[in-house]
């Protein structure tokens, strides 16, 4: 590891050397003085007339910045400092502010070596202006053939199991099922339904059957979000009337309540965060399990066909229907009634997990269906109106790659947001086709005058009395979902080599997943090069790495020896962007990159997604939140991550490179190192600087946010990964438990392969 222990020995002189901060940062957490002295403060400002800077209480006049080029640097004075942060604030547009040991130590000389652009500005990245959301008007890429849809849809069936902390599916635990007060109309039967989807989590409903000992098709029946829930009639939309039809025809019909409807009570219908979302807990997650959990309880009634099962809902029910006919196989009909939609995707927390819609919107998830039986019934007044035209020939497509036309429908009507009448006939005419074996009997089929049952008599914890039981509710539920989840991550943790390479097969996509980590194909780069600078003993290249298809444009530096021969390259990243790996006022390269570049290693600095000079040095960048923005988006880990991947594909481009590339993290960049180690091609040892890093929700939130990538393993999945390569962590503090990362080594049989070490060594 013999850079490693350069990269080591070096970390101590990684604290923001040459004193420079810029000018947003400044007014945001003020300005590092390194050591209690006299400092001479440079001030880089735009073009404006004379303004002041305040720095720990010295008023410090700038005259007027007058400059052909629009900016310049303006010598402030030698003002006393303590060591440590000194307030900051000024009058005018600031740059930036650099603290030098003298006067004649000019901010130009080291310029170089912190910024590929020598002029106030941001590199033009355009992922954090992205606006994709709820509301997009999406379309659908065009499928060569089946086998090119399959790995596709392979992907996006996982990540949805993924999100939702459902990879791999959870055991089945015991339902404990009731179904109890049955009513009796003499053409069908209504009885009360709760079961445990989850240990202690009750799903409720109602069951809907025909008399007799069947065996009968069954239908999962999700309410969506109607203001009366399962229990809702009215013209604009009928769950009991659709669960009576469907029974007197031959089926047996649950309707369940979706989370905070009815008679699910435990929770509200909105609930969570974002530490709930590192483990897949959320509303979505909930109700896509509860509906799983639904076919298994049909399943096991005596009286019905396991081979017949269907699943139909309007809105959020909508939802839930092609969302739990895309992940399930057991659904082998589906009808899901005014929402998949190309201009609107879901208009509540419970349809928008996260990372469900990264590529992708409702027309993909639905067409996952193929090559089953699908009815898309929509509405000229609301977003499936343009269904006909647009929704319904995208799914077609994929229907045609397996010959199954013919099992894909659309019904449109002249209506607003339903599941009203027309709706239902519709369906009820699908149903009987593939269904129910009955297309000619039900061929121009009408629903008859229905009359629900009063709701205080379908309740099924009528008058809201008590729960049965020592129910959780609210956050102590929400705390035992989490708990459940951090014990299945536990349970999965391999125990020997066998189970290491299992480990790896069914983790590693996981952990790909929430972290948007798919292969960089370096041919899709258009790197740009701004400027090269000879020096005495080597050269420095000034870099932008575009990833055009992502919008990405990522500020470099790029050092090596001027030996013509080919090196091997050290990627480095570090949370304050690439300027703290700059020497001080000197000028040149810092002294780990120095170390590096003496012995014979070329090095890339790289700034990460939304650090360095991905902001204007005077105007932090500002990222743009629409609703749902994990749903749509990469999170700013991903991205990071993502970019460590980019910027180790652009040295494959490269003829002056050869060989293994070694990859090392500072700051907050170091976990985003090891997150991003086992993806990056070539990599074949890391230095990770852990910062301090305690592993804790909270700390994951904050610092290095990605949903579901603790139900993922999160740092252990990466050691496993990555390993038997060496592995360098330092600052390791007690509260983070590196135990399962050596594990991961140890069943590699490379158990010295990862060192580990509380403390940073001394500076050499």
């Amino acid at each position: 590891m013999g850079w490693m222990t350069a990269a080591a020995a070096m970390l101590a002189s990684l604290t923001g050397a040459a004193g420079w901060t810029d000018g947003w940062a400044a007014l945001e957490r003020g300005v590092e003085a390194q050591e209690t002295g006299e400092h001479h403060v440079w001030v880089w400002g735009e073009e404006q007339n004379a303004f002041t800077v305040t720095l720990d209480g010295h008023v410090l006049d700038i005259p007027a910045i007058e400059s052909e080029a629009g900016h310049a640097w303006a010598y402030a004075g030698a003002v006393q400092l303590d060591a440590g942060q000194a307030d900051f604030n000024t009058d005018g547009a600031v740059c930036a502010i650099v603290l030098a040991g003298a006067e004649e130590a000019t901010p130009e000389a080291f310029l170089p070596d912190r910024r590929v652009y020598d002029s106030p500005r941001a590199a033009d990245d355009q992922r954090a202006a992205v606006e994709r959301d709820t509301d997009t008007v999406f379309t659908m890429g065009h499928f060569a053939d089946a086998a090119s849809w399959e790995a596709f849809a392979d992907t996006l069936r996982r990540r949805i199991l993924v999100a939702s902390g459902l990879w791999p599916l959870p055991d089945r635990t015991p339902l404990n099922a009731q179904v109890f007060d049955p009513i009796d109309h003499g053409d069908y039967i209504v009885e009360k339904v709760h079961f445990e989807a989850r240990p202690g989590y009750l799903v409720t409903g109602n069951l809907y059957r025909p008399p007799g000992d069947g065996p009968f098709p069954a239908i999962v029946s999700p309410h969506g979000h109607w203001s009366e829930g399962r229990l809702n009639h009215d013209d604009t939309g009928s769950i009991p009337a659709r669960a009576i039809t469907l029974a007197r025809m031959g089926a047996v019909v649950f309707n369940y309540d979706m989370v905070g409807y009815v008679d699910s009570r435990q929770l509200e219908h909105h609930w969570g965060g974002p530490e709930e979302e590192l483990w897949g807990v959320h509303p979505f997650a909930l109700q896509l399990w509860s509906g799983i959990r639904a076919i298994d309880f049909l399943e096991r009634l005596p009286y019905t066909d396991n081979e017949r099962i269907g699943a139909t809902g309007a809105s959020g029910g909508g939802t839930q229907t092609f969302i739990l006919t895309a992940v399930d196989d057991r659904i082998r009909v589906s009808a899901p009634v005014t929402m998949i939609s190309s201009v609107m995707q879901g208009g509540c927390q419970c349809e928008n997990a996260p990372l469900i819609r990264l590529e992708n919107s409702n027309i993909e998830i639905g067409a996952l269906a193929a090559p089953r039986p699908l009815m898309l019934v929509s509405a000229t007044g609301d977003w499936t109106r343009e269904t006909p035209r647009v929704e319904y020939p995208s799914i077609r497509e994929i229907y045609a790659l397996y010959g199954a036309e013919d099992r894909v429908a659309n019904a449109h009507f002249n209506a607003g947001h339903n599941y009203n009448q027309d709706s239902r006939e519709a369906v009820y005419r699908f149903f009987a086709k593939w269904l129910l074996d009955a297309e000619d009997a039900y061929a121009g089929f009408t629903e008859p005058e229905v009359t629900p049952d009063a709701p205080e008599d379908v309740r099924v914890f009528p008058d809201d009395e008590a729960l049965p039981g020592a129910l959780l509710t609210g956050d102590a539920l929400l705390d035992a979902f989490v708990e459940q989840a951090r014990d299945a991550a536990r349970r999965h943790l391999p125990g020997d080599p066998v189970d290491l390479a299992n480990y790896r097969r069914v983790f590693g996509p996981a952990l790909a997943d929430t972290l948007h980590a798919a292969p960089v194909d370096p041919s899709e780069l258009a790197p740009e090069r701004v400027s090269s600078h000879e020096r005495e003993d080597h050269i420095l290249e000034a870099w932008v790495i575009r990833h055009p298809a992502r919008g990405a444009a990522l500020p470099a530096l790029f050092y090596r020896s001027k030996d013509a021969g080919p090196q091997e390259a050290v990627v480095l990243v570090h949370g304050d962007g690439k300027g703290a790996f700059a020497s001080g006022a000197s000028g040149g390269p810092g002294p780990l990159v120095r170390a590096l570049l003496d012995r014979g290693r070329a090095v890339l600095l790289v700034d990460l997604f939304l650090q360095g000079e991905h902001h204007h040095p005077a105007r932090a960048t500002a990222r743009h939140e629409g609703r749902y923005p994990s749903t749509f988006l990469p999170t700013d880990t991903a991205h990071r991550v993502r970019d460590i991947m980019t910027a180790a594909a652009f040295l494959t481009l490269r003829r002056d490179i050869e060989g293994p590339i070694a990859l090392g993290g500072f700051g907050a960049a170091g976990v985003e190192a090891l997150l991003a180690a086992p993806f990056t091609a070539d990599t074949d040892r890391v230095f990770v600087d852990l910062a301090g890093f305690e592993g804790s929700e909270a700390a994951w939130t904050e610092k290095h946010f990605a949903p579901a990538i603790r139900a993922a393993g999160d740092l252990a999945t990466a050691a496993a990964l990555f390993a038997p390569k060496p592995a360098w962590l330092g600052g390791a503090r007690d509260a983070f438990d590196t135990g399962d990362l050596a594990r991961m080594y140890e069943l590699s049989d490379a158990p010295g392969g990862l060192e580990v070490t509380a403390d940073m060594p001394p500076e050499a």
